[in-house]
């Protein structure tokens, strides 16, 4: 969930502050960029070189570099993050924050922000209990701000009870689950091919194509960060997901049948983006065929239609994705498959147009749905192309 995110972390005047240390390496670790902004009381706690060295990143704490009298820009940092982070959030900033008090670097980049903010307060017992406290954090919780809960246990004061900023481990568990929870596909349940099929000759040879997977893999990753739980059923590829999935890897369209079948039922939508062999060896030799004649005649039968057959299977609240790759009378060939096999919108891709295909990091693709309606994409990263895809499968799934 953190993976390419930038995040922007405040850290604030609070003994909580040496856990930024931590919070930062968790978060770079995860994948985020983090970008550090400190109020002026906390550098009396932590060092702006340690959190700049694990964040990799300069550390802001002034408007102005006075050696060079730079500004550093709190509107554009604020608009650089896709989320921000406040950890630990003092009781003196969080009223800052309540009442739109502007009086350093942070609480400007703060109002500045348009991304969600998420607050980690840290203080003692008696601070977090005032009156004003409870009354600022609702302010900000109005504002739609994110509260981290703080934790229960042993204060700075020698005190027992409520204000201990929450550890750096439970702010990214908070962090990954309330981004996860607001995804448009959590609770669905994705069913995704991709690859292509080897069909077995004899032990050595099979009859295969040129499917390298790349689309299929970029449209399951896409599902899932989307935070759909998806199962990825793979041909014979070198393609690794980047996002956490269930692959299920095969060899045979008669593999690849089975699997489908085994998981379709409890699929919301599936997207058959695998390049299925439409024909496979009568007879498998159980030894390699040695090279005598001149010709080697070889009896090929008809594979199951694995489209077709989750067509015939589809209810209606489920949705089905076809592709077609053509390379002549595209369009008609496409809406023949679209209709015969019972699709919501098929996928559309030549291999007259340059840079689509198989082995390629980029596709043009035309979307024809149900309706015959029509979308025509230009040509770009098979990602890109993933995401128009998955766009169009949202619309369906929202209908």
């Amino acid at each position: 969930m953190l993976k390419g995110k930038k995040v922007l972390l405040g850290v604030c005047g609070s003994i909580a502050a040496y856990k930024s240390a931590t919070l930062v390496r968790l978060l770079v670790k995860a994948g985020a960029d983090v970008q550090v902004v400190m109020t002026p009381g906390a550098v009396n706690f932590i060092t702006p070189l340690t959190l700049s060295t694990l964040s990799k990143n300069p550390v802001y704490t002034e408007y102005f570099k006075t050696e060079t009298g730079e500004w550093n820009n709190h509107v554009e940092l604020a608009l650089w993050a896709d989320l921000m982070v406040i950890a630990p959030a003092s009781a003196n900033t969080l009223s800052k924050m309540a009442n739109g008090q502007v009086d350093n670097l942070f609480t400007a980049v703060y109002l500045s922000a348009k991304c969600p903010v998420y607050f980690a307060p840290a203080m003692d017992l008696d601070m977090w209990k005032h009156d004003t406290t409870i009354e600022n954090v609702a302010r900000l919780k109005s504002f739609g701000n994110v509260m981290i809960p703080p934790g229960n246990g042993e204060l700075a004061s020698g005190l027992q009870g409520e204000g201990r900023m929450a550890e750096p481990e439970e702010i990214i568990d908070f962090l990954t689950n309330d981004i996860r929870s607001k995804l448009p596909l959590v609770g669905q349940k994705m069913l995704v091919t991709a690859g292509p099929t080897y069909e077995a000759i004899d032990p050595v040879r099979f009859i295969g194509n040129h499917s390298s997977g790349k689309m299929g893999f970029a449209i399951a990753d896409r599902l899932a960060e989307l935070g759909a739980e998806v199962t990825l059923i793979a041909g014979p590829t070198a393609q690794k997901s980047k996002q956490q999935l269930t692959r299920i890897d095969v060899t045979s369209a008669a593999d690849m049948l089975a699997a489908c079948l085994q998981y379709f039922d409890d699929a919301n939508a599936c997207v058959m983006s695998a390049a299925v062999a439409d024909y496979t060896p009568a007879h498998v030799a159980t030894q390699k065929i040695k090279k005598q004649d001149a010709s080697l005649n070889i009896e090929l039968k008809k594979t199951t239609d694995i489209l077709k057959t989750l067509g015939g299977r589809k209810r209606d609240d489920q949705v089905l994705v076809g592709f077609a790759l053509e390379t002549n009378d595209e369009e008609d060939n496409a809406i023949k498959k679209l209709q015969s096999k019972n699709l919501d919108f098929i996928v559309l891709n030549s291999l007259n147009d340059s840079g689509a295909g198989f082995q390629t990091d980029t596709n043009k693709i035309t979307i024809i749905d149900s309706d015959l309606q029509k979308i025509v994409f230009d040509l770009k990263t098979k990602e890109d192309v993933a995401r128009d895809i998955c766009d169009k499968l949202l619309q369906l799934i929202n209908a």
